[in-house]
């Protein structure tokens, strides 16, 4: 679609577009890219996902660095004729998102679809106008890679539609905003925001790129630990950036490249690692950024050139250990939850009886350290095996082990755990007096993104058991910027994790025979028919007469209503607390990453 479809658009350079205001259009710009072999390559957590490997067979293989593919605009278009573009084309108002108009005009303009591409990351959307053709343009740039169809060459299936006249691969390095180059306007700012080896440099560059695909691809970190790698990764970035940056006069104070450039990594590790655990991210890397900004710009530092970037690399070396602290502090808060809301039994020393979920690190630190905290304290744990990873089974383990320390276990008190299956989170309620839960966001509203499973254990205890408080055991960076939970990711891990235990030893051949039975028609379902040969075809289209899928979403939302508190290593919080940081944290975000 082209960029502008408006019947009462203007001809580029039309003397009419002077005296009226501009229209506004979003759009998306996506780039295609061709990669070799060796890029995002250095480590198993740092390549591609299996669909997205490279073939032996495909022509990939024969490049020696990355390609862009650009699209000449054909006479036919309203703006920009003859020009080299990527794939660009209005967001429309029934599109539920930017990503989804990318996908749409992708395969209207080429055929191609995910079958083909894998979306590489998205870049910073920016604003800019051009008055020649009467238009205030908001970017949303995004990169895709294409993927190997077993050696088919998936760049023959690109099939340019009337919009275009052409296309070729370009040396993303080459692309210019110069006349001589012949692109659309701004084309390089676009390419510069999703190719980070534009600005950073090609060593630095391949840092940013290799740690935004291990957050990515990070299925086992919590949150607060990938918030931490996050932090390493950006320190990593700035160390490889070349010193000359540092030197370079072009800017001054904050409009400095350097700290553009530095600003402009941060926010592609929170954008373009896993998204569903950005708010924590997003936090860790902000107030980096403010310590960075206070050492060199409101301080004292007078650091130029070759000290400063030792000086940035300082701070963060400060910042990155300066978290080890927080569990500590966050026990200590739990304990004076417990000492002042469930007084009465420590003192009858009666057990408290605790449910939770899934294996949070900050959760684990504050049980463990519980009854060390508090003396007279017996634990009753009880914890659902949290399927399909079964990562309470994990967190049992862990506090068995704790829990039988000499100081954990003082008095000749004697702890116990018991291991729920999900099925039987009802059962796990009965007489519980603390639901203890973790958080990988928290809304401005209050409500908690939590392990799958978390709110049908929050309402089956407020049926069963009068009086048992739910609360929030989570650092405070988990506090996302305002906005309604549905603004936010949802992340589904696929049918594979699910799947396992269907074919696994302890199932029976009968189950066994259905699992197999209904991937068939799961995989009928996701598969592409086209190219099957025609016995292959009529087989796929019987199965497919039935659509079955196998969901696998890792993380739900917990309404704030349900909540009666959140303990942080700041203490106890309540709903006030939590939209209060999330307004801070908004306008932290707008004064680092906005003028982006």
């Amino acid at each position: 679609m082209s960029t502008s479809t408006s019947s009462s658009s203007t001809a580029p350079n039309s003397s009419s577009n002077s005296q009226k205001p501009l229209k506004h259009r979003s759009v998306v710009s996506s780039f295609i890219f061709k990669l070799p072999p060796s890029y995002l390559t250095s480590s198993p957590s740092s390549s591609f996902s299996s669909s997205a490997k490279f073939n032996s067979k495909d022509s990939s293989t024969c490049i020696q660095k990355p390609l862009v593919a650009l699209f000449k605009r054909s006479n036919k278009v309203s703006t920009y004729t003859h020009h080299h573009a990527p794939i660009s084309g209005s967001i429309e108002p029934t599109d539920p998102s930017p990503l989804s108009a990318a996908w749409r005009e992708i395969h209207e303009e080429t055929t191609l679809t995910a079958s083909d591409l894998e979306l590489l990351r998205q870049g910073k959307p920016y604003t800019f106008s051009d008055e020649s053709v009467g238009r205030e343009w908001t970017i949303w740039p995004f990169a895709y890679v294409l993927k190997d169809k077993e050696g088919s060459g998936v760049e023959k299936r690109i099939k340019i539609d009337w919009e275009h006249e052409g296309w070729g691969w370009f040396d993303p390095l080459d692309v210019q905003d110069t006349q001589e180059f012949g692109g659309v306007p701004r084309l390089k700012e676009s390419l510069r925001r999703v190719w980070f080896e534009i600005d950073l440099g090609p060593e630095a560059g391949k840092v940013l790129a290799e740690g935004c695909k291990r957050l990515e691809d990070d299925r086992v970190s919590g949150a607060r630990q990938m918030a931490g790698d996050a932090l390493r990764i950006l320190r990593h970035v700035i160390d490889k950036m070349d010193d000359g940056v540092f030197d370079a006069t072009d800017g001054n104070g904050k409009e400095a490249k350097w700290w553009k450039d530095v600003r402009m990594a941060a926010w592609h590790l929170w954008k373009n690692g896993r998204e569903s655990m950005g708010a924590a991210i997003m936090s860790a890397l902000l107030s980096a950024l403010a310590a960075i900004e206070a050492e060199v710009f409101q301080g004292h530092s007078k650091d130029c050139g070759k000290q400063l970037k030792p000086t940035i690399v300082s701070v963060l070396d400060r910042e990155i250990p300066a978290r080890s602290s927080t569990n500590d502090q966050i026990s200590q808060s739990f304990a004076v939850y417990v000492s002042h809301h469930l007084s009465s039994l420590i003192e009858c020393q009666k057990p408290l009886s605790i449910l939770t979920l899934s294996e949070s690190s900050t959760i684990t630190h504050a049980l463990s350290h519980l009854p060390v905290l508090l003396p007279n304290l017996t634990l009753d744990i009880r914890i659902l095996e949290s399927r399909p990873l079964l990562e309470g089974i994990s967190l049992a383990a862990s506090l068995a082990k704790a829990l039988s320390t000499d100081s954990a276990s003082s008095n000749n008190r004697q702890h116990s755990i018991t291991v729920y299956t999900d099925a039987s989170a009802s059962l796990a309620t009965q007489g519980v007096q603390l639901v203890v839960i973790g958080a990988d966001r928290i809304a401005s509203d209050g409500s908690v993104s939590n392990k799958t499973g978390s709110l049908s254990t929050v309402l089956a205890t407020r049926h069963n058991t009068k009086g048992a408080k739910v609360v929030v055991v989570c650092d405070s960076e988990k506090v996302a910027l305002p906005g309604p939970p549905e603004q936010h990711v949802v992340e589904d891990q696929g049918l594979e994790q699910v799947t396992r235990a269907w074919m696994g030893e302890g199932s029976s051949e009968r189950i066994r025979g259905a699992a197999r039975t209904l991937l068939n028609f799961a995989d009928a379902t996701r598969t592409d028919m086209e190219g099957q040969k025609e016995a292959q075809r009529h087989e796929a289209k019987e199965k497919t007469r039935v659509k079955v899928e196998v969901r696998n979403v890792s993380f739900e939302w917990c309404p704030g209503g349900f909540i009666d508190a959140y303990v942080t290593e700041e203490g106890e919080w309540n709903d006030e607390n939590v939209k209060r940081k999330s307004e801070a944290l908004q306008e932290l975000e707008k004064r680092l990453f906005g003028p982006l």
